[in-house]
């Protein structure tokens, strides 16, 4: 289910959203815990189309290969990461089994990063009540 932006959404904050995964969960759990109700998109539900698979990635300025979740069962059952697999085959296979997307990925404004797990956004957290500092510990190098 994906939950609406609402005024009270930090800078327009996306969270591709899987609730079976612990990082995923993790990430939102501290956005909520500081106030930050961010736009949810439950992927798995409400698989992403090609094209905005295409443009999220492109946002991210990450290889597709590098978003893909490379030890889920489809991955090789497809074959995709056989030499000569274009990033089109990539990113189709990915819109028709979302799994293969790492999430979670969270989104503010037009810059998303691919989330660290919950551990290191507690540790910055720690430090600083600063949703930048909440930004910072979400992004991976």
């Amino acid at each position: 289910m994906t939950t609406p932006h609402t005024p009270h959404s930090s800078d327009s904050i996306t969270i591709y959203h899987n609730a079976r995964c612990s990082n995923s969960r993790g990430a939102l759990a501290i956005l909520r815990e500081h106030g930050i109700e961010p736009r949810i998109v439950d992927y798995i539900a409400e698989p992403l189309k090609a094209a905005e698979l295409t443009a999220l990635i492109k946002k991210l300025g990450m290889p597709v290969q590098d978003i893909m979740r490379t030890k889920e069962a489809v991955y090789t059952e497809l074959g995709l990461g056989l030499e000569g697999i274009t990033d089109a085959q990539r990113i189709a296979a990915i819109a028709a089994h979302p799994v293969l997307l790492n999430r979670p990925i969270v989104e503010r404004g037009i810059a998303p990063c691919s989330a660290a797990p919950r551990n290191a956004c507690s540790r910055s957290w720690e430090k600083s009540r600063n949703p930048e500092d909440l930004w910072a510990a979400l992004s991976l190098p």
